[in-house]
């Protein structure tokens, strides 16, 4: 589906092209006391530098989370302020909470990169027009983990993203309650499994 999507909207990042064996951690809709901390712990651990797309309402709520993220490094995105769904979200609405989003990151710190991801990867033409016309890089995906869907075990989690990463592959997990069951299991046997096949893992 990525594959397709990706032809239909070029203007949007969903992999960076590379021979080189890297990949892009990337984690939505955080922070999350408790979730977001145990993914730092871990990349702390393994010596990895993600990129997380913030809910500003979640930065808002929890900063003493986001100071830390920031201050081990990692990257960080706009995504939007209440987490909306573009396909349903006029666009002046839209702009508005893109901006609010923004605004609570830049209480903390100057992005190192004009990042935004979409909530659900779903928006309309004119928002990611005007997104991009203010400078920011639209980052979607070449690999969702599904690790939010109830539905899907923890063990088929795992399966369906090792057998879909390659080299260049944006990964994309969830810091979120939904997806926390899912996302403890896959993400530290996918980084070993990475490792020991001569992956490094990079920012975007």
């Amino acid at each position: 589906m990525s594959r397709f999507l990706s032809f239909l909207f070029p203007q949007y990042t969903w992999k960076r092209t590379t021979s080189e064996k890297v990949v892009y951690l990337t984690f939505d809709d955080g922070p999350i006391p408790g979730v977001t901390e145990w993914v730092l712990d871990l990349l702390k651990e393994q010596q990895i530098k993600a990129t997380f797309f913030c809910i500003g309402d979640n930065i808002r709520k929890h900063p003493h989370v986001f100071q830390r993220l920031l201050a081990e490094k990692h990257q960080v995105g706009n995504h939007t302020f209440n987490h909306l769904k573009g396909w349903k979200t006029p666009l002046k609405e839209y702009i508005a909470n893109f901006h609010q989003c923004q605004q609570e990151i830049e209480k903390h710190q100057k992005p190192l990169a004009q990042l935004f991801r979409p909530p659900y990867g779903k928006i309309k033409k004119e928002q990611g027009k005007y997104i991009v016309d203010q400078g920011y890089e639209v980052i979607m995906w070449s690999l969702i983990t599904k690790d939010y869907e109830a539905k899907i075990s923890p063990q088929a989690c795992l399966n369906r993203t090792l057998k879909r990463v390659k080299p260049g592959s944006i990964i994309v997990f969830h810091d979120s309650i939904k997806a926390e069951k899912n996302m403890k299991y896959t993400l530290p046997l996918l980084i070993k499994h990475l490792k020991e096949k001569g992956y490094s893992f990079a920012l975007l």
